[in-house]
Formats: structure tokens, sequence, C-alpha cells
């Protein structure tokens, strides 16, 4: 590389600059691919299946480090030199590690460069990975993949995540393989196009928040569940008059928060019911992201929880702990360490539930699977059932909504009572139907609706019974 960089005379061009650097990298690293790659480069369904001579190459290749290049170290060097000399550029101004910052690079480059989509989804051996990867930055940064340093600056409680900088996502895939993201916000700011990004609330990894848009008239359940959450409503809106005016305030430390547990089968409406209860109090949902809090290190869970609960304003939020089983679960005899190490948790979580000043719900499937510790601090439990017949009829119709052309043959009665399905199951159906009745321009009718419910009972590994339908 020959290029001497010069003073950049602008944000935009001193990021452009930067990215040269990159692309000198990445060029590197794709001929490096390529040289021992014995699958076509020509090939147009490369990326998308594994062939038999790639198979036996992909376990003889041992994961390795992109290795240093002179001439790039000695641009990188002539650039960092020019930009002390000028101006400080928005992206020297974050105050990174060299590390964090071609980290950061990496991540952002397909958003100024549509040539690295392409590049990066050649080099990730997916054309679905069109984004650097974990694994792929890591290996451009000069890091193997089990590096402790890269790791470590990826980490949930690194500076680029907690001050928003960089998004990890795809948490569902393997590590090496989930994709890393910068927001448009920071994008704009490194162009000079924006004010410096605003460090972030640091538990917004931990919860996704939710701006509830429903009411009472969304829910569909029998009295008593409903009386109950009304109650808990009437708990939250006046409890400064009973706990403080009248002084009705438990002792043991306890704050003034309301918890409670909705316990109840799969689709049965408990996410939705505390929806509506937030909406109700004029509160924010914040739905928390247990795969984000429980971690297998000692101590990380109560720092993550911790960081939740202080993260929450009590009088503006509803923490929702959706299948909470993960980390209200019952305890048991410590056996060994990770069993004692448990309980510690447990019992941590106990304590702060009760000093929590807000609303707290909890859901769960399994209502056995709860700790009784938990269950004698909770407020109310409200029970979820499945729907009767009549409430089934109540969802289909509430699910169809009133826009959606409806047949005039439609029999609601039929779907009500032939098939015992949750509130979840039925809009998962009515969803399917208008799908294709928006591809078939036609009302949707009972036949749409049965083939919906057909292949939802497949879904579920449930037998659907033909014998329920009318003939013909």
């Amino acid at each position: 590389m020959t290029t001497t960089p010069v003073r950049p005379p602008s944000p935009a061009d001193a990021l452009l600059a930067r990215l040269d650097l990159l692309r000198y990298r990445v060029r590197r690293a794709v001929a490096a691919h390529a040289e021992g790659d014995p699958q076509p480069l020509d090939d147009p369904f490369r990326g998308l299946y594994v062939s038999d001579d790639l198979a036996p190459h992909l376990l003889r290749t041992v994961p390795t480090p992109l290795p240093p290049d002179e001439a790039e170290q000695r641009a990188a060097q002539e650039l960092d030199a020019a930009e002390r000399t000028g101006t400080v550029t928005p992206l020297r101004d974050l105050a990174l590690s060299p590390l964090e910052t071609d980290l950061l690079l990496v991540a952002l480059a397909p958003d100024l460069d549509p040539r690295y989509e392409r590049c990066y989804g050649y080099l990730n051996d997916d054309v679905t990975l069109r984004r650097a990867t974990v694994g792929l930055a890591l290996h451009l940064c000069g890091l193997r993949p089990s590096d402790p340093r890269g790791r470590a600056v990826l980490d949930p409680a690194g500076a680029l995540r907690t001050r928003g900088l960089l998004e990890v996502r795809d948490a569902e895939r393997p590590y090496l393989t989930r994709s890393l993201h910068v927001p448009d916000r920071v994008t704009d700011h490194l162009l000079g196009l924006g004010d410096p990004p605003p460090p972030p609330d640091p538990s917004h990894r931990l919860a996704r928040r939710v701006v509830p848009a429903v009411g009472w008239d969304d829910l569909v359940l029998p009295e008593r569940p409903r009386a109950l959450l009304r109650d808990l409503a009437r708990r939250v809106r006046y409890r400064e008059r009973v706990l403080g005016d009248w002084a009705m305030r438990p002792g043991g430390g306890r704050g003034r928060g309301v918890s409670a547990l909705f316990s109840g089968p799969s689709g049965t409406g408990k996410t939705l019911a505390a929806e509506v209860v937030a909406a109700d109090l004029g509160l924010e949902l914040r739905i928390v992201d247990l795969s984000a809090v429980v971690d297998k290190y000692i101590g990380e869970t109560e720092k993550r929880l911790e960081l939740l609960f202080s993260g929450a304003d009590p009088d503006r939020t509803l923490l929702l702990f959706d299948e909470a089983d993960g980390v209200f679960g019952k305890r048991s005899r410590p056996v060994d360490a990770h069993d004692r190490y448990a309980n510690t948790t447990t019992a941590y979580l106990l304590q702060r539930l009760e000093s929590f000043d807000g609303l707290t719900v909890l859901t769960t499937n399994v209502h056995d699977h709860i700790d009784s510790a938990f269950l004698r601090r909770l407020d109310l439990v409200v029970p979820f059932g499945l729907p009767a017949a009549e409430q089934r009829r109540a969802l289909w119709d509430r699910c169809l909504g009133h826009a959606l052309p409806r047949s005039p043959e439609l029999d609601l009665e039929l779907l009500a009572d032939a098939f015992d399905l949750p509130g979840g199951a039925i809009r998962c159906c009515a969803l399917t139907a208008a799908y294709r009745a928006a591809e078939t321009g036609r009302p949707v009718g009972t036949g749409d609706l049965l083939d919906a419910v057909r292949d939802e009972y497949g879904k579920l590994g449930r037998y659907f019974d033909e014998s329920v339908l009318p003939p013909g």
C-alpha cells in the first residue's frame, strides 16, 4: 500500500480514509480465503450448501487470524498522525481503544459501501450473512475466535455496547455467526451529520420496551382473572393512599411496589394482559430478555438484575419477566457449587423484588416451577386458562378484526366449538387466512380458516380430527 494519507478535511473524509485501510485488509482476507477454497467462485449457489469437496476442507482448515501487514500499519500510523494535528474527528472523540475502533469500523463498513456486503457474505461462507459476524470481525482484527480480548470488547458490559455504539444481534445463532450492527444515529454522528450519540440507559439491552397500544376491550377472559387484573391496577393506582396516608406499609424492608404472577398455558393472553394493565396505568412496558440476564458466571446474573431494577423508573415502568421460571425457579438442596450459586441468585431476587417500588409481573406456563418463597411475597396470582367455546368465538371475531373482508358463509360457531385453541393460536390462524385472502383477492371463508387451523395443529404436533368438520 503506497498511498500516504493526508489530513482529512472533514469528518466524512476521515471516516472514509479509515475505511480505505479496512478495504485493503478485506482484500487480503478474500485472497487468502480464495487460495485454498475448493468451491468454484462462479457457483450460483455458493454459500447456500456445503459440497462434498468443501466439507472435508472445512474440517482440515484451522481458523487463524488475519496476519498483520507492514504497509497497512505504516498507512494507519500516518493517518493517526494526520488526525492528531487536525481537528478532532467524531471517531477519535469517542475515545475508544484501537481494537474497539477497528471492530466498530468493520461493523460499519456495509452501511457506507455496499461492496462490503458481498465480500462479507463470501468470507462468511453464507450469502445470507451480508454483515460482519462476530467471527469475521475478530478475524479481520487479527484475533482468534477464542481470544478473550475480542470477546471482552464485544461483551454486553463493554464500552461499545453499553454506550449504544454497536449491537450484537441474532442471539439465537451460535456466538461467532451473530451479526454486528451500528445504529444509524451513530453512523450519522461519525459522518459529522448529527450530535454525539447520547449514552443510552444501560439497562436497555436487558429488556425490550413496548409502548402499550391495547385496552381492556382487547382482553377476552373469564370474569375471575379479569377482576384480578382490575385489582392489580387498583393496587398501583391507590398505593400512595393505602401505604402512605393510611400507613399500611408492611415491615421487613419492603418497598411500595406491587407484584403479580400470571400463570397459565402458552397463548392464553398473559403478555397481552400485562400490556393492558400498563396501558390502563399509563406505564411503559419493559419485557425482560432473560437470555441477556441469566449468565453462567458467578455474580453476573445479580449484576444484570441490579442494572435492570435500578434502571427502571418505578413510577413509569411495568417490568415483565416473561416465562420467569428461569430466574424465579424453585431452590434445591445444594449438591455442588453450582447449586449453591443458583440458590444465592434466587435469594437475591427475593430481596430485590421486595425492595423495588414499581410494578413487577411474572409469567409462567408451569405454576409449580415457581419458588414458593416468591409466591408468598406476591400480591396477586392471576390464573389464565384455556378459553371456553364462548370465549373462543369472541377471540375469532376479535382476531379477524373489522377491516378484513369476510365471506357471508363464515361460521365462527363451528370454529369455536370444534377446536380448543388458545388465543395466541387463534391469532396465528387468522393471520394465515388473511395472507391467503390477500393473495387471492377474495373474502375469508370458513374453508380458509379450517385450512389455517389444520396447519396450526400440525405446527403444535396435535391431531386434527377431520370428523368434526361438516360433510362436503
